[in-house]
């Protein structure tokens, strides 16, 4: 896989092109929403709850239908459905682990459905637990493991296809405050390491502001992009970052920025 890196300036990953979705039952989850995904970015998806942050991570993922508008993937081979075959994989706010499975079997699954063996499977496997910290865990069932392990089988198992672009619906929203700081920056790590492409959707104005290097601020009913501006830091995002000066004034900007969005300031 690829090495950490800026973003890349090549041709994007995703892009949604004036996108509208109205459900069957009249409700207007998005409208004329466009945003592109380029290689290596972490981009946090934020917005007030039922802004339709999980709806537009849903149709990048071919989860969910277009009502009006284009998916485009400009850089990656689609399939039949218009979709890049094994390129994305999902992390729902819920592990949904098979609780008959063990920690290497729930692992094993996407691959499993492609039809590859769990002898070849197994090294995948292995380095999939290893870069969440869960391979002496192998084993164990999911009635076994906390909350937070729980949530890093989710990511092992979303790894192990060896992705290009990681989609996570507020993966740690459930989770205790120690549990998610610690998973966000085991996400960071991963993401630096491995340079995957990451959307990540959020409702907390300080998760965007440590993990992403680009924020999306959407508005609600009907939900489209209020915001999209990048967010550098001079400095590693690690406990220190979490009290320095530099990331207070990026929460700030963030929060001014969702304020607007809701209705609390204009441009």
């Amino acid at each position: 896989m690829l090495s950490a890196r800026e973003p890349s300036t090549s041709r994007p990953l995703v892009e949604m092109k004036h996108v509208s979705k109205v459900f069957s039952n009249g409700t207007v989850a998005l409208s004329d929403m466009s945003m592109s995904v380029r290689p290596g970015e972490f981009i946090s998806l934020l917005g007030p709850s039922g802004c339709g942050k999980s709806t537009a991570l849903r149709i990048i993922a071919g989860l969910g239908g277009i009502s009006q508008g284009e998916l485009d993937w400009p850089s990656l081979r689609i399939n039949a459905r218009g979709l890049p075959d094994g390129a994305i994989s999902f992390v729902f706010q819920e592990p949904t682990l098979m609780p008959w499975q063990t920690v290497f079997g729930n692992v094993y699954l996407p691959l499993r459905l492609k039809g590859i063996s769990k002898k070849a499977a197994r090294e995948r496997i292995t380095a999939a637990l290893e870069s969440v910290g869960l391979e002496e865990f192998d084993q164990a069932y999911p009635r076994e493991l906390s909350g937070g392990m729980k949530m890093r089988v989710s990511i092992a198992r979303a790894l192990v296809t060896e992705p290009k672009l990681l989609l996570m619906d507020e993966p740690f929203a459930a989770l205790d405050e120690i549990t998610r700081q610690k998973l966000n920056d085991d996400v960071l790590k991963l993401w630096k390491s491995t340079g995957i492409t990451v959307v990540f959707v959020t409702h907390s104005v300080f998760e965007s502001a440590y993990l992403a290097n680009r924020i999306v601020v959407m508005k609600a009913r009907p939900g489209r992009v209020h915001a999209d501006f990048p967010l550098h830091t001079s400095l590693d995002r690690d406990a220190g970052y979490r009290t320095s000066e530099e990331y207070r004034l990026a929460c700030s900007e963030v929060s001014a920025k969702l304020s607007e969005a809701m209705g609390g300031g204009e441009h």
